[in-house]
């Protein structure tokens, strides 16, 4: 009987030990932007660190009620946490409180900061985007920027429209859809830029849409100051070439792997939760040390 009861704690020892936690990631990101898989392998990594399982999902079309049924989908599979970026507050935040309200904690993550709360997440991690656009357009001015054009590939967007934003308190800026596709960025970029030839400063808020808009700059032969953000192995390029002269890096491997570890610490440690939303950027790239970051662009910045 002693026997018996050893191996049956045994099988219940080892089933517990097989159950290990779950996370699902849901983004907005539509499988062209170079910034998400970096997000991604964040999230892999950390959950790796602690055993975990990790399931990332995107939104290929882009369409904010399909990630909103994304969301709902995965909350339905009780994962042990969700992590969730909130680009359109209006249209996912019924999604992530649903996901909330059937117990399952949530940690918004890249854009979405100002209604994290609201939408009863747990915390945010990620860059004021705000904040960063006036860091971008100060410097830009100091520079000698005066009137500039916005490339926005994501119109509904709120942390990219608040980068924008940020950037016109220094520089008076217009808004230009890039679209977030780079097969048609450059045609789209030249005809902005032909269209508001009194222009001498460019910001473009992604890195595939600043390569973008740097060939149709190059093309059209013009001369301008050109500032970005994000990341990428041909941004860095541009920016040691003298073309581009600053990018804002806002650190997206942290995104994906802060929620992950933050999460695993609040279900295994009793509540354990930082005790205020955690800021991943902003920081300067420029051609002082973007030889120092080049190897990880892409992969880990």
């Amino acid at each position: 009987m002693k026997k018996l009861l050893l191996a049956m704690s045994a099988v219940v020892l080892f089933s517990g030990a097989a159950q290990a936690e779950r996370y699902v990631m849901v983004t907005h990101g539509e499988g062209k932007d170079p910034f998400w898989p970096v997000v991604q392998k964040g999230g892999e990594d950390a959950a790796r660190a602690v055993g975990a399982d990790f399931e990332y999902i995107f939104t290929p079309s882009g369409d904010m009620s399909d990630m909103a049924k994304s969301i709902a989908a995965a909350a339905a599979t009780q994962p042990d946490g969700m992590v969730v970026s909130l680009p359109d507050p209006d249209a996912l935040g019924q999604a992530i409180k649903d996901a909330v309200g059937a117990g399952i904690p949530v940690i918004t993550m890249n854009s979405g900061l100002e209604s994290s709360k609201d939408v009863g997440a747990l915390m945010h991690v990620g860059q004021p985007e705000f904040l960063a656009g006036q860091a971008a357009g100060s410097r830009a001015k100091a520079e000698g920027a005066t009137s500039a054009l916005c490339f926005i590939q994501e119109a509904y967007n709120t942390a990219l429209n608040d980068r924008c934003n940020g950037y016109a308190e220094s520089v008076p800026t217009k808004l230009a859809d890039s679209s977030n596709d780079p097969a048609t960025i450059p045609t789209r970029a030249a005809a902005a830029l032909q269209a508001n030839p009194d222009i001498d400063a460019v910001l473009s808020v992604g890195p595939h849409v600043c390569v973008g808009v740097q060939q149709a700059i190059d093309e059209l032969g013009m001369s301008v100051h050109h500032s970005c953000f994000d990341l990428s192995p041909p941004v860095m390029d541009m920016i040691n070439a003298g073309k581009v002269q600053y990018t804002i890096d806002q650190q997206q491997r942290l995104q994906g792997y802060m929620p992950v570890i933050a999460l695993h610490l609040y279900n295994t440690g009793a509540g354990l939760l930082p005790g205020a939303n955690i800021p991943s950027g902003p920081g300067f790239v420029d051609k002082s040390n973007a030889s120092s970051v080049a190897a990880l662009a892409g992969v880990d910045r």
